[in-house]
């Protein structure tokens, strides 16, 4: 049974072999009971993920070919599979699991979002992204690319890059880099005034990234508290603490 790749869904599919054999080992690394795949596509990662014992797999497929295919494919996967977006469905199990994925590239950031709302329950993320999302995500204070992603995702989650993967591993070869990354649920949480002013913050101070922060927060803030020295600075001198912090002298 073949399949067609749709470049609509940003359809990349994972062939070669080692990669998914070293995406399969980082998981191993950590305690697997409950575990999702997203975006199984042609299954290249799924015939690893399928065998592995005693773990309650399932995998989302938005692409009904491609989950026709991956039932003639892999019978196991029967039952298994979720013909839905990951970005609206529910968390597809009741207590913690681990995601993984080549994520599609059209939505990859998205994905990141929805693992947000999700992180009461997902402690590990190993997931392929275009290499500059996946540094982009990784990124640390006074890098050029450090920005909202960046900030959001590590309030909650210790990033690690973990390795490239060329164009040559895929079909089609996309025309960029791509990079796996590592998220690990933080042990010890950032105080904040709440979630939702946490967000307020860091978008305010991004969406005018080459101001200081006391031009681009100048509406969140009472004059007197904007006196403080950190207002000289721009957002991405600011490290997660940093705005957390200031969360509690917002108004």
């Amino acid at each position: 049974m073949q399949y067609i790749l749709k470049k609509s869904l940003g359809q990349h599919f994972l062939k070669d072999e080692n990669i998914c054999k070293q995406i399969v080992a980082e998981l191993q690394k950590n305690i697997l009971q409950q575990l999702l795949e997203v975006g199984p596509g042609g299954g290249a990662l799924t015939k690893y993920l399928l065998p592995l014992n005693d773990i309650d797999f399932k995998a989302v497929e938005l692409d009904a070919e491609k989950v026709n295919y991956l039932e003639a494919t892999y019978p196991a996967i029967r039952g298994k599979l979720i013909h839905h977006s990951i970005l609206d469905m529910d968390a597809p199990f009741e207590n913690e699991f681990t995601v993984v994925g080549n994520f599609p590239y059209n939505i990859s950031s998205q994905i990141l979002f929805k693992i947000l709302d999700w992180k009461e329950q997902v402690p590990i993320v190993i997931g392929m992204f275009q290499k500059e999302v996946a540094e982009r995500v990784a990124s640390k204070p006074g890098n050029k690319i450090y920005g909202i992603i960046s900030i959001l995702i590590q309030a909650f989650y210790d990033v690690e890059y973990l390795f490239d993967v060329p164009p040559e591993s895929f079909n089609p070869p996309p025309k960029v880099m791509s990079g796996v990354i590592k998220l690990e649920r933080r042990k010890t949480r950032y105080e904040v005034k709440s979630e939702k002013v946490f967000v307020q913050l860091v978008k305010a101070s991004f969406n005018q990234r080459r101001k200081t922060l006391r031009n681009a927060t100048k509406s969140l803030f009472d004059d007197d508290v904007m006196k403080d020295e950190i207002f000289n600075k721009r957002a991405e001198q600011l490290s997660v603490g940093d705005f957390a912090a200031l969360t509690f002298r917002m108004r």
